[in-house]
């Protein structure tokens, strides 16, 4: 027998109604279905119908429950327990409602005149009804008492076909459509692209909850915010950018890389009001001041910064800097420090947040000079520790968790196993590709899918750089239309639902474990590995093999 739903949870106050469904699922036929607790808008009113009977070539039946002791008096119905007596609305009127209601809403929703026989019923299994027993408006067929419920079926097939109103019997094709509608009936399979949809958001209600420490803080004009990967940290960057601008300040919110630049440019797009005066990499707010073009790295980290400082110097008041927020602010070299920091309005102690994770230093010019809290540029910052990862599923948390730091704390839901696949290092790129088919056949969208790579570019990346349309290039990433192929030291800061890491080498073994933290931390719902484990366990070392050694081993079809 069908059963909508299948299996019904009854409260300490339905235990009639659990009473009375056990029995008709006992004693009702095969191809009947039986409903629980059927809601019903008719206008604006709302109905519900305890139990509703659907029964091939018979009809339908709506019965009203009443647990205890019922009786009547001069038209008054009254339910006692035995605690007290109390009046209630009389079942029969509220059967009779809620099956007028129901034959309403199903023709609105079926499209055509119900005709089959229906009957409103009700069921009273504590309560004895002498058989002579009659009321106006109710005849004793209608109602179901302490005996008649102990099998109800036939009880209930007479009353539909003697008591019940409609010409014909209920077609099994129209109870099928009735059923369906009944039910509500979505695509219950679980996909795991729906189930990461409903981690990601608590994922983002976590991360939002870290807006705590900004107020608890506010009173403090320099501070460096250090975290692992997961931690949240753009998004504190972005809120307290948010928050000094709504204060009225002339705020600057920088980071370095192109990719992260445009996303806190998209994310900052939609205020209407006080938004930042400057958006995005801190070269391009210098270029903007009118600094000249330059190129190689001595003009980047040495060159620039010295023309922007003696820029700064010439600077009115109104178009400095109240406060500067800076992302990834290892990234940061040095002297830019210095000269950002002279086109602020207060220079030696002006707001300045920086929002940092020294574990990430990818790019490594500076040996490490920017993240020496010691005695680098954020040294006398007060210092505010983010330990607890939110925006990564707890088993994608554990996957890098050995490069994160021993005050990493996992938050997150527990969320899908990491996938290895293990395969030569020049086969790499083409198995990336056929994980990103697989994983798009499983029922992924290709919007939620990055595949980033450790070394070579992979050939679409490759076209867009050899084009120089690194602006569409980005553009059509935060589009969010499609896959998206990266590299891991562009990726810095961003993050999809699922990624596919392909670790095609590594141009310089010393920089291999940042980047592969990078890499391994930028999936939020589903990582895959792919690469050589011998290569991996060289660059990441013994804690990495053994992580990666608990994944799920994973061989996708070729496509």
């Amino acid at each position: 027998m069908r059963c909508i739903p299948e299996q019904p949870e009854f409260g300490e106050g339905q235990l009639a109604e659990k009473a009375v469904w056990t029995a008709l699922k006992n004693s009702l036929p095969d191809e009947c279905v039986l409903a629980h607790s059927v809601q019903v808008r008719d206008g604006r009113s709302e109905h519900e119908i305890d139990l509703l009977v659907l029964w091939p070539g018979v009809g339908m039946a709506a019965i009203e429950v009443k647990g205890g002791q019922v009786s009547i008096a001069d038209g008054q119905w009254y339910q006692s327990d035995r605690s007290a007596k109390r009046r209630i609305l009389s079942p029969v009127a509220q059967s009779q409602s809620s099956m007028h209601a129901l034959k309403n809403w199903l023709e609105d929703h079926l499209g055509s005149r119900l005709s089959s026989r229906s009957v409103y019923m009700v069921s009273l299994p504590y309560t004895d009804v002498p058989r002579d027993w009659t009321m106006a408006g109710c005849p004793r067929p209608l109602i179901l008492d302490q005996t008649d419920t102990k099998s109800p079926a036939d009880l209930v097939r007479r009353a539909i076909e003697n008591e019940g109103g409609g010409a014909s019997p209920l077609a099994p094709a129209f109870l099928d459509r009735i059923a369906g509608k009944l039910g509500g009936n979505l695509d219950t399979a679980v996909v795991p692209s729906t189930t990461a949809k409903e981690d990601e958001a608590a994922q983002d209600h976590l991360t939002e909850r870290q807006s705590v420490l900004l107020q608890a803080t506010r009173s403090l004009p320099r501070i460096r915010f250090t975290g692992g990967a997961g931690s949240g940290k753009t998004w504190l960057a972005v809120e307290k950018a948010r928050m000094l601008s709504k204060q009225g300040k002339r705020v600057g919110l920088f980071c370095y890389n192109k990719g992260l630049g445009q996303y806190l440019q998209d994310r900052v797009a939609p205020w209407r009001q006080a938004k930042p005066v400057f958006t995005g990499e801190f070269h391009e707010y210098v270029r903007g001041l009118g600094v000249p073009d330059g190129s190689g790295q001595e003009y980047f980290d040495i060159e620039m910064p010295r023309l922007l400082k003696e820029l700064a110097a010439g600077m009115e008041p109104h178009e400095r800097l109240d406060a500067v927020v800076v992302d990834e602010a290892q990234d940061f070299a040095p002297l830019w420090w210095d000269a950002l920091l002279a086109c602020t309005t207060d220079p030696d102690a002006g707001e300045v947040y920086a929002f940092m994770d020294d574990r990430q230093d990818v790019y490594r010019r500076w040996e490490g000079a920017t993240a020496d809290l010691a005695n680098g540029p954020m040294a006398t910052f007060v210092p505010i520790h983010i330990d607890d990862n939110l925006r990564n599923t707890r088993k994608i948390a554990e996957a890098f968790r050995p490069f994160a730091g021993e005050h990493f704390t996992p938050r997150g839901s527990t969320g899908l196993p990491v996938r290895f696949v293990e395969c030569a290092t020049e086969d790499a790129l083409g198995v990336a590709e056929d994980c990103l088919n697989a994983l798009i056949d499983e029922g992924w969208a290709n919007n939620q899918i990055a595949l980033l790579t450790t070394k070579d570019r992979h050939p679409i990346h490759l076209d867009y750089f050899e084009r120089g349309a690194t602006e569409e290039y980005w553009r059509d990433f935060h589009a969010n239309e499609g896959e998206f192929y990266g590299h891991v030291l562009g990726f810095k800061g961003l993050e999809r639902s699922v990624v596919v890491l392909c670790v095609n080498g590594f141009k310089d073994m010393s920089r291999a474990p940042e980047q592969l933290y990078v890499g391994l931390s930028r999936a939020r719902s589903l990582l895959v590995v792919v690469g050589d484990s011998v290569l991996l366990e060289e660059a990441g070392g013994r804690e990495l093999k053994a992580v990666l050694g608990r994944a799920q081993a994973w061989s996708p079809a070729p496509a």
